[in-house]
């Protein structure tokens, strides 16, 4: 499964793959034929209220992790959709945050590589 990160400030390639932007607003600055999508899904990032509260604080990156990955457990079906892309081909998940380490795309490509984490309570 070829999952990819990838800032929408950089270059596109053709070695990308299918690219995805899965930022909730568009990103500023830049235009739709720069960013040459293949789709965007802003359904796939963290809720206002869950951006806000990490407010890109990397002590607050696990816990942001584990409630990201909560409301993940509502899009099951783009969920698949991105596994078969990636087992088909490069999928690349495009976007803006300037911390390539903690951000909600670090935590979804996870997610597509080896799905939801186990939550306790749950059959």
């Amino acid at each position: 499964m070829d999952v990819r990160l990838k800032r929408v400030y950089e270059p596109a390639k053709r070695s990308d793959g299918y690219r995805i932007l899965i930022d909730r607003l568009w990103p500023r600055g830049v235009s739709r034929e720069r960013a040459a999508l293949d789709a965007w899904e802003p359904e796939l990032a963290p809720s206002a209220e869950l951006r806000t509260w990490f407010g890109h604080d990397p002590s607050r990156f696990e816990e942001f992790r584990r409630r990201y990955a909560d409301e993940l457990r509502w899009q099951r079906p783009r969920l698949t959709e991105l596994r078969r892309r990636a087992r088909d081909g490069t999928l690349t998940l495009v976007f803006s945050a300037r911390d390539t380490e903690h951000n909600d795309a670090v935590i979804l490509a996870e997610v597509v590589r080896r799905g939801l984490p186990f939550k306790p309570g749950t059959s």
